[in-house]
């Protein structure tokens, strides 16, 4: 019965990064187990004149089985000498995780990087957002408490202009403390799409310009005729600031 259980579990691979994200991985795969008693708090007391009793011995050897079979070859060789799981849980916690203050000088830098962060020109929203995401993943693994909202006020104050107008338009129309960052995301996503569909509409525009431009003048022979009471027309502003949709035409 446990092995069908454990092989419908696949065990989660510690490569030495990440510790955070995969302790709590490990600890989801032991609970479901039912191991994670013994390897947080280890053997239970027994009475005076007892022996641990063979039914903790066993679970202690199963558990500390899997955060064996869990760890990668480079890893593995911190914990050979452990003897409980316990033991080697609290070795992998104490080299990977680290101590309190190494934790929180961590965290201060995660947050450090949050406040900083800023959209960049060439970045999509699901390229900027995906990072500040990660950062925010990191920083809750690590104990912040940064919630929802303070992370919905973050990106609607830190994307480039182009997206002033969703802005403006989502912090009068939305109740921010409710507003879901997946909710903020697709919003956003809808927004660059149009214009990115704008965009496309006016290379258009200027491509079918230029390609009048030249039909007109071969069929007028020059560009002479493109002058209109000593003004020049706007195709024919076009055809002299060749620099404006430069590349366009072959």
């Amino acid at each position: 019965m446990a092995n069908s259980t454990s092989s419908s579990f696949p065990i989660p691979i510690f490569y030495g990064n990440n510790y955070d994200f995969w302790s709590i991985k490990m600890t989801t795969f032991l609970m479901a187990q039912d191991l994670w008693d013994i390897v947080e708090k280890g053997y239970e007391a027994p009475p005076e004149g007892a022996s641990v009793s063979k039914d903790q011995l066993q679970k202690d050897a199963r558990a500390l089985y899997f955060i064996q079979q869990a760890l990668s070859e480079t890893v593995f060789p911190r914990i050979i000498g452990a003897r409980t799981a316990k033991e080697a849980w609290d070795i992998l916690r104490e080299e990977f995780q680290g101590s309190g203050k190494v934790r929180i000088i961590r965290l201060q830098t995660l947050r450090r990087d949050f406040e900083n962060s800023k959209m960049k020109n060439y970045e999509t929203v699901q390229e900027y957002c995906g990072k500040l995401k990660e950062l925010v993943n990191q920083m809750r693994a690590y104990g912040d408490g940064i919630t929802d909202q303070r992370v919905v006020e973050k990106i609607l104050v830190s994307l480039t202009k182009k997206y002033n107008s969703i802005v403006t338009t989502i912090e009068g129309t939305k109740d921010l403390t409710t507003l879901s960052v997946s909710e903020l995301i697709g919003s956003l996503e809808a927004h660059e799409k149009r214009l990115m569909a704008q965009d496309e509409d006016s290379v258009e525009s200027v491509f079918q310009s230029k390609v009048n431009i030249r039909s007109h003048q071969t069929k007028n022979g020059g560009r002479s005729s493109w002058k209109k009471k000593g003004k020049l027309s706007t195709l024919w502003y076009l055809q002299e600031n060749k620099s404006f949709g430069e590349g366009l035409l072959v």
